[in-house]
């Protein structure tokens, strides 16, 4: 075997390593670091990904990022945590002139991708090494998902051309109330500080998005700018672009449940899946009653 069969066969095997999903609680995880991420990847977080794709889209008017950004100088574009690589393939599409690079744990990109657009599989808390730096860094819904933050976006500035542009968009999982209709009692509350609770227990950031700022500037990120936005959960706000927003984390909220609950309620706070199951069903019963009047930042 030569040296060109031994990258081939390493390379298959690798393939097929990570591919070699985990069935847990009734749901598919990713093979390669298993444990680092402890949401499923299967059919129905995919589509719930790509619903909160959309969701995220809107929030921010139907753009795909709201650097800056020098369209012609973008050539290399880096999407951290892509996911189901929806971004990356959009942007690449736009951007036929640059490449566009998407690292995920997870192999569940579509295989056919624009020509300038490629996924790799990465854990972006490991040592980085890239090819060259990137004019154009992107990192979005990483919430529950790292340990140091400070030090990933350490690496975010250091894989940056100079004068290059990172956009970090993140949330507070804590849903929040301005009228007093959701309280500490409503199940909602209840399974949300339970989350929090495994998330800390496991040392993953559940809020990153508060810290980004103090994060980002000591990096040390310059020209710095923040924007905050609501995202209301159903469809309670009177403005139609925000009742749309509702409606959208509605029903990704609903179709996520079991993903966000099942393996961090059973595998680190240990509860049956009965006890799990209860409380689910009344987030629910909740959820579709449409009571209370409760967003994220």
């Amino acid at each position: 075997m030569d040296f060109d069969d031994r990258i081939s066969s390493y390379t298959k095997s690798m393939t097929e390593s990570v591919k070699n999903f985990k069935k847990e609680y009734g749901r598919r995880y990713h093979a390669y670091r298993e444990g680092s991420y402890n949401f499923p990847n299967d059919e129905g977080e995919i589509k719930r990904l790509d619903l909160m794709h959309t969701l995220i889209s809107k929030t921010i008017g139907w753009r795909w990022f709201l650097a800056p950004v020098d369209y012609d100088n973008m050539h290399r574009i880096l999407d951290v945590g892509t996911g189901t690589g929806t971004w990356a393939i959009e942007v690449a599409d736009i951007l036929p002139h640059a490449v566009v690079i998407g690292n995920d744990l997870s192999p569940i990109q579509p295989e056919w991708v624009p020509q300038n657009c490629k996924f790799e599989i990465d854990d972006v808390e490991s040592t980085w090494y890239m090819d060259a730096p990137f004019d154009f860094i992107h990192v979005r819904y990483m919430a529950c998902s790292l340990r140091d933050w400070p030090t990933f976006v350490g690496r975010v500035y250091d894989n940056l051309e100079p004068n290059g542009w990172a956009e970090f968009s993140d949330m507070s999982v804590l849903y929040a109330c301005d009228d007093g209709t959701l309280t500490e009692e409503h199940a909602l509350m209840r399974w949300d500080r339970l989350f929090m609770q495994a998330c800390d227990m496991l040392g993953r950031e559940h809020s990153p998005g508060p810290k980004l700022e103090g994060w980002i500037r000591q990096a040390p990120f310059t020209n710095v700018k923040c924007h905050h936005f609501k995202i209301p959960l159903g469809p309670w706000p009177k403005d139609l672009h925000m009742k749309d927003l509702g409606w959208c984390n509605l029903i990704q909220t609903l179709e996520g449940l079991d993903a966000f609950t099942l393996k961090l309620f059973r595998s680190v706070l240990g509860w049956t899946e009965e006890a799990v199951q209860e409380l689910l069903d009344e987030v629910r019963q909740e959820l579709e009653k449409k009571t209370y009047h409760a967003y994220l930042n």
